[in-house]
């Protein structure tokens, strides 16, 4: 365990600690997700570096997981923060608040994968049109049910 976050994990029990490559990672229950952010950034994980997502298509109870990483410059470690969401609206606490930097990735995931991040300033699209259907990262997304026109490619007859 890295010295800082003792007192973080005696915070929040609930939390499962895990090592993976050398790295630390907590697994956090979806209701404790912001509060435990907060709490380790406090204790010096200053830097946001991602946030993610995995979609767990049929293979676990709650379809998708939510990933951040985070770094410390002072400590220095890193630090991978991973919770859950599921049902047929998958929703995650912002970090915004806490990380500005958060917006993009966020919105990234929205647009991607479908989670939406309550208390995001500007929960919209960023990658595909505002008139796009569905979430392309999703396993269920029907992969070549779009036909795309290239400018390179020969006109279809």
């Amino acid at each position: 365990m890295i010295a800082a976050l003792e007192p973080v994990a005696e915070r929040f029990p609930e939390v499962v600690w895990e090592d993976s490559h050398g790295q630390r990672v907590a697994r956090v229950p979806n209701a404790q997700w912001y509060d435990f952010a907060a709490a380790v950034k406090e204790a010096g994980f200053e830097l946001l570096s991602d946030i993610t997502a995995v979609d767990w298509y049929r293979s676990r109870a709650e379809r998708f997981e939510v990933v951040a990483n985070l770094t410390s410059i002072s400590i220095p470690a890193r630090l991978r923060i991973i919770t859950t969401a599921g049902g047929e609206n998958p929703t995650v606490a912002s970090l915004v608040p806490l990380w500005p930097g958060a917006n993009f990735p966020e919105r990234e995931v929205y647009d991607m994968f479908g989670i939406s991040f309550d208390g995001h300033p500007d929960m919209t699209r960023i990658l595909m049109p505002d008139d796009w259907e569905g979430h392309p990262l999703r396993k269920d997304f029907g992969v070549g049910s779009v036909p795309v026109q290239f400018k390179s490619s020969p006109k279809a007859v």
